[in-house]
């Protein structure tokens, strides 16, 4: 068997909240809660879990999505159409912006915990 990341945990103020939130933008769902997690599971079979812990304890992480032109319309409507700020860049100096990396489309917003989540149509260096 080869190497595959089965699942993550992602600390949040509100587990329910942020898996809503990730599932909605994303089109998947969330999964019923198990123990302290609340799980969303992407196409490739990785579960992010996500678990709510103190504020001052999230160290916010970068997570990036793959997806299609089309599943990148339907997000990126979602983003705009809820006032959720998103940036083209990580460093977030280009404010309600795109970029076209590689060829493709992509965007940087926060989740409710302040992880930087990111959708993107192409791989980098693809």
């Amino acid at each position: 068997m080869s190497v595959q990341l089965n699942h993550t945990i992602v600390h949040s103020l509100d587990n329910k909240e942020s898996a809503a939130f990730l599932a909605d933008i994303l089109g998947l769902e969330v999964g019923p809660e198990w123990g302290p997690f609340v799980p969303v599971s992407t196409g490739n079979g990785v579960t992010l879990d996500f678990a709510t812990i103190p504020a001052e304890s999230i160290t916010p992480q970068h997570y990036a999505f793959l997806i299609s032109e089309e599943e990148f319309d339907s997000a990126f409507e979602k983003i705009r159409a809820s006032g959720v700020e998103f940036f083209a860049d990580p460093h977030q100096k280009h404010p309600g912006e795109i970029n076209h990396n590689d060829g493709g489309r992509g965007v940087y917003f926060l989740d409710p915990a302040g992880h930087a989540m990111e959708i993107i149509t192409r791989p980098y260096g693809g």
